[in-house]
């Protein structure tokens, strides 16, 4: 799909090959790719409806960026947000989680005013990094006010810091405060170690142990692709979380077809991959996890939970602010963080 959207907009000729081959493996045309996300989304949210599956996958899916009156980042129609509308005709609550590295702009501005579903972004969060949203106060408004939870992250975030630090902290809170029946997992690939785009340090395993943890909670879940511009590694890791969701072993290298081309001499599903440093420190990840668990306390959307009105200052605010200001003042203005 990527390598169909830069051939679209940049560099045709030079690309042209690599979207031949894209084109073939998926057996479409371009035109036929145009049509295919929001209709496979939409089909996969009516296996909820009907209760004839649990789990549904769409990885051409996940179109996170666009926006009721206009196209942004790559993503013209936001398959996520017709889903959830489908969904909300038929449960009450819906939780949407979002692992891609670039803020999910599109899904939380069309919910920012709905309290019948929580958006959670996971993600690298700069005023040089597109789309330039999803700051931590970014909170939601009206009837939605606490209800868009976002994580801002540094460059380089790693797999134990990023799930025992950020992700999971988060959604358990999430699950236990706003208790939804359905769950929308969008499975961007840029947040993997050496992506063209991305700047994090996970891996392929990394990765799917966030699917492999929202499955566990054995709510119905729709799960969607994304981001995703080193291609061999978008095709490993979504071939890995296929596997891990309908339960099934893999074998550690990749069969012979003949798309071998496309990962060149390293044939392997888990391939060693490069990292940066992680530049989010433990100081700076508690502090962003306590300000989100503060915000949560806000809500009295399950009744068997108790809230209470949080100060205008939350616990853990003032310490992120602190830190992104120190870290700011010692980094170069040309490093990119």
């Amino acid at each position: 799909m990527y390598r169909f959207l830069k051939a679209a907009t940049n560099g045709y000729e030079e690309n042209k090959a690599d979207l031949s081959m894209q084109n073939r493996m998926a057996n479409l045309s371009a035109s036929d790719l145009t049509n295919v996300p929001h209709y496979v989304t939409l089909s996969s949210t009516v296996c909820f409806v009907a209760g004839s599956h649990n789990i549904a996958i769409n990885w051409s899916g996940g179109l996170h960026h666009a926006k009721k009156d206009q196209a942004s980042g790559f993503c013209y129609v936001n398959d996520i947000v017709l889903a959830i509308l489908e969904l909300l005709r038929y449960h009450q609550r819906v939780l949407y989680i979002d692992i891609d590295v670039h803020h999910g702009d599109g899904v939380q501005d069309a919910f920012y005013n709905c309290d019948r579903v929580m958006t959670v972004s996971l993600h690298r969060y700069g005023s040089d990094f597109f789309p330039q949203t999803g700051h931590l106060n970014e909170i939601g408004r009206d009837d939605g006010k606490y209800y868009s939870i976002n994580v801002p992250l540094r460059s380089g975030i790693t797999d134990d810091n990023y799930f025992n630090l950020a992700f999971k902290p988060v959604i358990d809170r999430v699950m236990s405060v706003f208790q939804p029946s359905v769950i929308v997992l969008q499975c961007g690939a840029d947040s993997l170690a050496g992506d063209k785009l991305g700047p994090f340090s996970l891996t392929i395993k990394g990765h799917g142990r966030c699917v492999e943890y929202v499955k566990a909670f054995h709510l119905p879940l729709l799960v969607l692709g994304g981001g995703g511009y080193t291609v061999s590694n978008v095709a490993r890791c979504w071939t890995y979380e296929t596997a891990l969701l309908v339960g099934k072993q893999l074998p550690a290298m990749l069969p012979d077809t003949e798309y071998r081309e496309v990962f060149g001499s390293d044939i392997s599903l888990i391939p060693v991959m490069s990292k940066k440093d992680d530049l989010n420190t433990l100081t700076y990840l508690d502090s962003v996890v306590r300000s989100v668990h503060e915000r949560l306390r806000n809500l009295a959307h399950a009744p068997s939970v108790q809230m209470s009105e949080s100060p205008e200052s939350l616990p853990g605010e003032e310490e992120v602010a602190v830190e992104e200001e120190a870290f700011r003042s010692s980094t170069p203005e040309s490093f990119e963080y």
